[in-house]
């Protein structure tokens, strides 16, 4: 029953691909949205004003467009500059790592105004108390700011890890084995697809639902001690 005609294998294989790209891409983006989100809300102009482009290209170009251009096109710049470099032999880009780094970064840009929303929610006079009390900046950060922020920032950050997740089928375009593509193949050979893309629809699915209970209890976690109105 779970064979799946001999393609349940290979499924599970393209389930397992799934799961890495959607953690590692996740990784990136949160590493990007704080460093934007610390630069959205800094003294500095020329870091809001970078920040600040970052998230309205980003924002404005659909993922797809994105995808290619960094798979595509970072392929083409790769070649042109590497004999510049010395290095005459043609160079493939990994789709794994293409599609990592552009969900990773197209991500970053909702993370970051997220983390930015997250940031400001906190109360400035307990910063300014922090400081006060002669800490440092890091330590201000670490003690009082990011365990508050996480609280505010975690529905939003639950939302855009779910479309993250989703937005990995698009890494099937570049050739990529996820479960998208090996359920793709498998319809061809079959002439199944509705059963095959069904199975995809419910790993989807699973994979989602888990996750709205992890997040749920991270909430809960995050959220001891704290009054509700």
């Amino acid at each position: 029953m779970f064979s799946l005609h001999g393609y349940g294998p290979s499924i599970f294989e393209g389930t397992i691909l799934t799961l890495e790209v959607s953690l590692a891409s996740l990784f990136i983006a949160m590493l990007l949205g704080m460093g934007g989100a610390l630069a959205k809300v800094s003294h500095s102009i020329v870091l809001r004003g970078l920040a600040t482009l970052y998230t309205t290209v980003i924002r404005g170009i659909p993922d797809l467009v994105l995808m290619l251009l960094v798979f595509f096109g970072g392929q083409v710049l790769v070649n042109q500059l590497a004999p510049m470099l010395g290095y005459d032999e043609y160079i493939d880009i990994n789709p794994f790592i293409a599609g990592v780094l552009t969900i990773g970064f197209i991500f970053g840009a909702y993370m970051t105004e997220t983390f930015r929303g997250a940031i400001l929610a906190v109360n400035k006079g307990q910063l300014e108390a922090g400081y006060a009390y002669g800490m440092s900046r890091v330590m201000v950060f670490r003690r009082i700011l990011f365990p508050q922020m996480v609280r505010h920032a975690l529905p939003g950050f639950g939302n855009n890890w779910m479309v993250l997740v989703k937005t990995t089928a698009l890494v099937s375009i570049i050739g990529l084995d996820d479960m998208v593509r090996k359920a793709s193949m498998a319809a061809g050979a079959t002439r199944m697809p509705f059963t095959f893309y069904v199975v995809v629809a419910i790993n989807f699915l699973l994979i989602t639902t888990v996750s709205i209970y992890l997040l749920k209890y991270l909430e809960n976690r995050y959220s001891l001690g704290v009054r509700r109105n």
